[in-house]
């Protein structure tokens, strides 16, 4: 595990280390005015690994009810900076994650990413998750 990381919960006071990272970590530039909405959110959950004062890594996700269900936490997404993938950080992020969904009161987290992404395969199982032994088929809708 790389040292000197730490993990926690993102607040609006991680705005500008976030906009200083962008596209490097998230899949396009930040924008400031979903950054505040998503944490302001207490249904939506950013965590974040800091190595010093720069953001190297961080996963999103959300929690959800349903009418037959209890709550369950829906994960994202998980990126790690190239310079710090390898370490465990990706790892301990989902775990972080998926530890505070369960402190929330979700009774499931979930999670699902390529079938060629093998790194977030074994960071996700590492973080003691479960493959499911059925393909699963993704339709999207695009707008």
């Amino acid at each position: 595990m790389e040292e000197n990381i730490t993990i926690g919960l993102a607040t609006i006071d991680d705005l500008p280390a976030l906009q200083s990272i962008g596209d490097r970590l998230f899949d396009y530039p930040i924008k400031p005015n979903r950054t505040a909405e998503f944490i302001k959110d207490k249904r939506h959950h950013l965590v974040l690994a800091y190595h010093g004062d720069d953001v190297v890594g961080m996963a999103s996700g959300f929690h959800y009810v349903h009418p037959d269900k209890d709550p369950q936490l829906f994960v994202n997404e998980v990126s790690v900076l190239d310079d710090f993938q390898g370490k465990g950080i990706g790892r301990k992020l989902t775990k972080f994650l998926v530890e505070y969904g369960r402190q929330l009161g979700c009774t499931e987290a979930w999670v699902a990413t390529e079938k060629s992404n093998i790194a977030a395969q074994k960071a996700y199982l590492a973080a003691g998750g479960i493959a499911e032994k059925e393909p699963i088929v993704l339709i999207e809708f695009n707008y």
